[in-house]
């Protein structure tokens, strides 16, 4: 049985048996029960699990127990939050994940339990995938957990539990695997895991994941892998707003955009996914680029905005990562439009037609593409919304097709979107 962890553990208690010595004297009886109580007191040390501290300026909750079980969807520790205006009750937690390199990792995030009554099986789980924020500890969206996930109400008055990973690295050591998909996918499915062992939260077995930018590729890869990593868990739907794609594509588009910045974020994040041998870093990044690096884990996005936005991309970068074998192969990898395979789950992809980050046709490729290998799938264009400011007027389109997932309603869905008169539907040709 795996122990949990609450706030504060205390040691392991030390007992000293008493000593009887026949003829002692008062003097050596008293050193004899010295020196039993060091040493079992030093063997009581010597086996006390330590913690990893938090990071600088992070509550004491973020501090990480060792050694850390090796499951994966482990829940370690719990921490009600008191935050008003939310129809339901929050708890932070931690859990364990799995890294790319199969190694146990810790990840925080929340837990939204809604305040009405429990159905039978428990409350749908709808788990959110948070779009790029920055990589540091400080930018984990459970240090905020009102903010941590948009419209949070609008779920919970569905009656559906709500969890939001923080992923790995926001809040817990090393740097955050940012744009590694199936990193971040593992992460977003194991807190539905920990979620059904929070006893307060009474998760169902059926979830639907939901992410938007950074996290609509990590809905897109727990699309990919959700059914074979979590079979205990059942997959009804996928809603990946913006989702990152053709990569190669991207890459040209963000160098000459404010958000170039995010390439040196790409290349830190994926070096800390997989390591120097599969994403050496001198192989695309100048020798400023890797001083830069340390930055990265410094700020948040308006920092790194701030701190990067006057570079030219090609002070940081040395190469166009697509002609350096090793990063062509890592970027394919973690990029929706390698997918070879359908997935049986249904997929939603909604954008906004006016997106400043993710060029609109890059989402049509994507879709045609995914269409051409089997995958049922809608997209939703929102004309003149821009790449965040779809998720508003999407939001009672999404709910209602959310529900109708963990409702059984068929596929492809005969819903409509409402949300704009306007909105450009296309599916798959039947």
């Amino acid at each position: 049985m795996v122990r949990r962890w609450s706030i504060v553990d205390d040691p392991p208690s030390t007992r000293c048996r008493a000593v009887s010595v026949a003829k002692a004297t008062a003097s050596v009886f008293v050193a004899i029960m010295t020196v039993c109580c060091i040493t079992l007191a030093e063997a009581s040390a010597a086996t006390t699990v330590k913690a990893i501290p938090p990071p600088a300026g992070i509550p004491a909750f973020y501090s990480v127990p060792q050694p850390l079980p090796s499951t994966a969807g482990t829940l370690l520790k719990s921490q009600r939050v008191p935050v008003e205006g939310l129809h339901g009750t929050v708890y932070r937690v931690m859990y364990v994940s799995r890294s790319m390199r199969n190694r146990p990792v810790a990840v925080t995030g929340i837990v939204d339990v809604p305040n009405g009554p429990v159905p039978a099986g428990g409350y749908p789980v709808v788990t959110w995938g948070h779009g790029t924020n920055g990589m540091a500890d400080q930018c984990s969206p459970s240090l905020q957990p009102l903010a941590a996930v948009p419209v949070p109400n609008a779920l919970l008055d569905r009656g559906w539990v709500i969890t939001a990973s923080d992923y790995e690295g926001e809040g817990t050591p090393g740097l955050m695997p940012y744009i590694a998909g199936e990193s971040a996918a593992r992460n977003t499915i194991d807190i539905v895991l920990a979620a059904r062992q929070l006893g307060p939260a009474h998760a169902s077995k059926q979830y639907v994941v939901w992410g938007h930018s950074e996290g609509g590729q990590t809905a897109m890869f727990a699309l990919k892998i959700g059914r074979s990593y979590a079979p205990s868990l059942r997959l009804a739907g996928v809603v990946a707003g913006a989702p990152p794609s053709q990569f190669n594509l991207i890459y040209a588009y963000l160098k000459s955009t404010r958000y170039r910045y995010y390439l040196l974020m790409a290349a830190g994040g994926l070096n800390a996914a997989y390591g120097d041998k599969i994403a050496p870093l001198d192989q695309i990044l100048t020798p400023q680029g890797l001083s830069l690096l340390p930055s990265l884990n410094q700020g948040c996005s308006d920092y790194l905005s701030q701190r990067f936005g006057t570079l030219d991309a090609s002070q940081y970068l040395k190469a166009d990562p697509f002609t350096v074998p090793a990063w062509r192969k890592v970027l394919i990898a973690n990029d929706p439009e390698s997918f070879t395979a359908a997935s049986p789950i249904p997929l939603l992809i909604i954008q906004g037609g006016s997106d400043e980050q993710i060029p609109v046709v890059s989402t049509q490729l994507l879709a045609t593409h995914l269409c051409g290998i089997g995958q049922d799938l809608e997209r939703w264009i929102y004309p003149g919304q821009s790449h965040s400011g779809v998720i508003a007027p999407s939001s009672g389109d999404m709910t209602h097709w959310i529900a109708d997932r963990f409702q059984g309603a068929p596929n492809p869905d005969p819903y409509a979107p409402v949300g704009q008169s306007d909105v450009q539907i296309t599916a798959c040709p039947t």
